[in-house]
């Protein structure tokens, strides 16, 4: 059993950066692909970012490439996701996930097993 806590949402104004954090309960942590969501009003939730256990494989969705980053302290059992550059359409509950699969990366939630409440993240033009 895995759980896992969000943190670090809010309101930014375009442009502007914010990094969330995901706190993992559970000793195998270190075997979960990590992987992080979002999903605004409206539409279906979205794959950002995954970080396979070693974080020797790291994926991203092609439109956020450049400006999102995701890390992991295998120490601490957190994941990160620095965000930069941040625009309005940015806007939506980002969730983190941890899922059992690893490679290749899982882009889908359905191939996650556990999930965060969530952290709302608001980018204002």
């Amino acid at each position: 059993q895995v759980q896992l806590v969000e943190s670090g949402g809010g309101l930014v104004q375009a442009g502007g950066s914010l990094r969330l954090s995901c706190a993992a309960s559970g000793r195998t942590f270190s075997s979960y692909t990590m992987g992080w969501f979002r999903q605004a009003p409206g539409k279906e939730r979205e794959f950002v970012a995954a970080a396979s256990p070693s974080s020797s494989t790291i994926g991203y969705t092609d439109s956020l490439k450049g400006r999102f980053t995701i890390s992991r302290d295998t120490v601490k059992n957190t994941v990160l996701l620095q965000m930069n550059s941040l625009k309005p359409e940015d806007t939506a509950v980002f969730y983190c996930a941890a899922s059992s699969r690893t490679l290749p990366l899982p882009t889908r939630p359905d191939d996650y097993n556990y999930w965060g409440q969530g952290t709302q993240v608001t980018v204002s033009s």
